[in-house]
């Protein structure tokens, strides 16, 4: 595993795009964990501005990233918040990967009770 250090949106989309030899070495796994909302993810959530985000994937920006880099079975979750009810849609119609998203809240509180996984709030579920 690779982490990779940003603070543009356009850096995130470059690497999932070039990163590597995408025709060689495709993605066979992503998973988003942090704030989202409904059309994009928060990279940076409360840093700079006081409960606003300077950086984000918006789901209109999806379509900047390349069809193909993914491998046919690749597994693809966002664990933020209401991603399940517009930005997996939109993540499938431009990368042709289903997206696994919460329709409605996570919780990240007592995390470490789960291993660290998110978990849903009460009446939410999964979708994609």
């Amino acid at each position: 595993m690779n982490l990779i250090f940003f603070d543009r949106t356009d850096q995130v989309i470059n690497y999932l795009n070039n990163g590597q030899p995408r025709n060689v070495v495709k993605i066979a796994g992503f998973e988003f964990y942090g704030h989202s909302n409904r059309a994009c993810f928060m990279f940076d959530y409360s840093n700079e501005i006081d409960s606003a985000s300077k950086v984000w994937l918006h789901e209109d920006d999806l379509k900047k990233i390349h069809r193909g880099i993914f491998t046919r079975d690749a597994f693809v979750k966002s664990w933020g918040c209401h991603t399940g009810e517009s930005m997996s849609k939109e993540w499938r119609n431009a990368t042709g990967k289903k997206m696994i998203g919460a329709i409605g809240k996570t919780n990240y509180a007592d995390g470490h009770l789960r291993g660290w996984i998110p978990a849903l709030s009460s009446g939410s579920r999964w979708g994609g």
